[in-house]
């Protein structure tokens, strides 16, 4: 049996079929990460006595069978995968309380996977791929076998229950009896989406403007001249066979994700109409929010547009082709994290040439030469990513590592130098913007470029200098290193018609830190980009039905350790990417929609995305006090608790919830409604507060502190 995190389990037919009763599954769960729950074991154990039983009755049993095997870079998992006579059987079972049915949804759902490994599976492109469903109770079986219409080489999805799954395969089998055989590192398989998925991906960016979905306003011209120096160091990069880093900064609203978005298209492209060959460029994010509405809304618009031309084209098919170039940046470390020689010796990362396949030029590589990490800010520190894999686990894989050596910055950059010819990373930089204890900053990154990798150029914005940027370090961390090379057009400045965007952040940042010029700046931001102060959410409100127009949008912002809201009818939108789609992306119509202003989201939820109009409820988790901010974090169930002291985790908490606060404040187009309740005074009969966690004083000092800067009441 091999030992590799993409599966729980993989090992020969033979084998499988004469491991001793009660050893796979317990391979599977050892290999699991994650609450195991009971429906999920009896699954499993079924899962293997069914195919046990089809396996022992095939004549020969040259084969693989792997359970639970992860797709690369998707984080999607197939339940039993055959590798069998040159043929991928891709096998999901379905167990529903009526185990005697099919339900499109099921089947659209094994389709699906068949599809990913066509479309992102090197081993997997030119192998015939069977689809198959078995509902366990399911009577009849499938007795038309045929290839897909697409000439894909992929069979209509085949439905069965469990006693007709051996005839199935037999059948298959019979019908495809000279098939190429499968690549026997096909479990190890390279990531390598096919030129057919990056030109449908294209057309998505074709028929859909990014500007809609970021609600970007930054000045064309100075975004294409931010786009021209990535894509001129990307070139000079190439041509000269080097590997080279690059820092864009610029403020909230500028344009940053925009500009990753374009890079990637661009770089795949170069003004051709076809992608240009392995020069590919990815778009990388760790904030699932963000990738999921993105990835959304212009699979949704790709969708919409397919069907007025009377295309026949699932959703699905338009969310495949936009997950070539947007993607999780986690997917993204984990698929290389899967290549590593474990466990680590002397503090050294060594790819285990067991566990993954060299590639001509990209050696133990990913496909593309550019990686574009948006908000680069947020990877983690050494101490979080060691921390989590020595407890092991990433999408239900145990992958642990128990020494695990270097910063998530650090492991991507590796990641990258991986490739023996050349390689760019961009990295979209936030500035204050950490808002997950954990998080490194950007000093992390240029650290470990600057300790680890000394052969990599190093290309600055001017603003990268600036405090809120790894701290003001980074004229330090880069001292003496000669190749280094600033670069105006890496910041993205507002221009005259977005004016309020970069004088808005100006007035969050002095507001935040106590600026005196804090009045001055709001009065001056106030004369087109209204913000209002209130104590009543009613008034918040009418306010913003009033302000939003058409298709305009609304939400209420709350931060992740607000938790005394629900007296006010808000309530925190649950975390999970569905909700922030529904949140973001659903009309006036639908209650799950932010326009509703029902369901808060958190800073988490919304970094990266904007809104027209925003409602930010200040809860006591920050309190202005005396001309400081107190932090507090809620027990969950009775009292405030104070983050006090001097240790550096205390210290980073709050630095990172007054990030969030930096974060909501700036997530509005054009205009927002401060809400800082009154708390409840009201008092028992026996003179006890009816709510002693909601009382007046945990308010006050905010409200009053806002009110003095001028922000008008209504």
């Amino acid at each position: 049996m091999s030992n590799n995190p993409r599966c729980l389990y993989d090992n020969s037919f033979g084998a499988f079929i004469e491991a001793p009763e009660g050893t796979v599954f317990a391979n599977m769960c050892n290999n699991y990460h994650g609450e195991m729950r009971t429906t999920t074991r009896d699954a499993w154990d079924k899962e293997i006595n069914v195919m046990r039983g089809v396996l022992s009755r095939l004549e020969n049993l040259d084969g693989r069978i792997i359970f639970e095997y992860d797709i690369p870079r998707l984080g999607k998992r197939i339940d039993v995968v055959l590798l069998y006579r040159g043929i991928v059987f891709c096998i999901e079972f379905k167990a529903r309380s009526d185990d005697d049915k099919i339900y499109e949804i099921d089947v659209d759902q094994v389709l699906d996977y068949a599809l990913d490994l066509k479309n992102f599976h090197k081993y997997s492109e030119e192998q015939l791929i069977v689809p198959i469903l078995v509902a366990p109770n399911y009577k009849k079986s499938t007795d038309v076998i045929i290839k897909s219409v697409y000439h894909d080489r992929i069979l209509n999805p085949l439905l069965t229950g469990e006693n007709g799954l051996f005839k199935i395969i037999e059948d298959v089998i019979e019908r495809f009896p000279n098939e190429p055989p499968v690549n026997p590192n096909w479990v190890i398989s390279p990531y390598a989406p096919t030129p057919t998925i990056i030109e449908a991906a294209r057309s998505l960016y074709e028929n859909h403007t990014v500007e809609d979905i970021t609600k970007h306003e930054a000045d064309g011209v100075n975004v294409d001249k931010t786009i021209k120096c990535i894509l001129d160091i990307i070139q000079e990069s190439k041509e000269y066979r080097k590997k080279s880093i690059c820092f864009v900064t610029g403020v909230p609203g500028a344009g940053k994700t925009l500009v990753g978005l374009d890079v990637a298209i661009k770089q795949t492209y170069q003004g051709g109409d076809k992608p240009v060959e392995d020069e590919g460029a990815v778009y990388l994010s760790g904030n699932g929010p963000l990738v999921a509405v993105l990835t959304e809304a212009l699979a949704l618009d790709n969708y919409k547009k397919a069907r007025e031309r009377r295309e026949s084209k699932k959703l699905s098919d338009s969310r495949r082709e936009v997950s070539k170039s947007i993607q999780m940046i986690h997917r993204y470390r984990d698929n290389m994290l899967a290549k590593i020689k474990n466990p680590v010796e002397n503090g050294v990362l060594e790819i285990d040439p067991k566990k993954a396949v060299k590639v001509e030029n990209a050696g133990f590589g990913e496909v593309e030469h550019v990686a574009i990490f948006d908000e680069a800010q947020r990877s983690w520190t050494h101490k979080r990513i060691a921390d989590y894999l020595k407890r092991g686990g990433t999408y239900g894989n145990k992958l642990k590592v128990p020494n695990f050596p270097v910063s998530e910055a650090a492991f991507l950059i590796w990641s990258l130098d991986q490739r023996e010819d050349w390689a760019t990373i961009i990295c979209l930089v936030g500035g204050g913007q950490e808002i997950n204890t954990g998080e490194a900053g950007i000093s992390e990154w240029i650290k470990a470029v600057n300790e680890q990798f000394p052969h990599w150029d190093i290309y600055i914005s001017p603003k990268l200098t600036d405090p809120e940027y790894a701290e003001g370090k980074v004229e330090e961390l880069l001292q003496g290193r000669s190749n280094v090379f600033p670069r105006e057009d890496l910041h993205l400045s507002v221009p005259v018609r977005a004016v309020r965007a970069e004088k808005l952040y100006k007035f969050v940042q002095a507001l935040l830190t106590f600026d005196p010029q804090a009045k001055e700046l709001y009065n001056d931001v106030n004369k087109r980009y209204p913000i209002v102060l209130t104590r009543d959410m009613d008034k918040a409100r009418e306010w913003l039905h009033k302000k939003v127009r058409g298709t305009e949008r609304t939400g209420v912002l709350v931060t992740k350790e607000a938790a005394r809201f629900k007296p006010l009818a808000i309530h925190i939108l649950p975390s999970g990417d569905e909700n922030a789609i529904h949140w973001f992306l659903e009309d006036k119509t639908d209650t799950r929609s932010s326009n509703y202003l029902e369901d808060a989201a958190t800073e988490i939820q919304v970094q990266g995305l904007e809104l027209d109009y925003t409602c930010l409820m200040w809860d006591a988790d920050m309190r202005y006090d005396d001309g400081k901010w107190r932090f507090y974090k809620f027990n969950g169930n009775t009292r405030w608790i104070e983050q006090t002291g001097i240790s550096e985790s205390i210290q980073e908490r709050r630095r990172y919830m007054l990030n969030a606060y930096r974060v909501l404040l700036t997530r509005a187009r054009f205009g927002m409604v401060i809400c800082v309740p009154e708390g409840n005074p009201n008092k028992t009969s026996t003179g006890f507060y009816e709510d002693s966690t909601r009382l007046p004083e945990f308010y006050d000092g905010t409200y009053n502190y806002l009110k003095s800067l001028g922000i008008k009441e209504i």
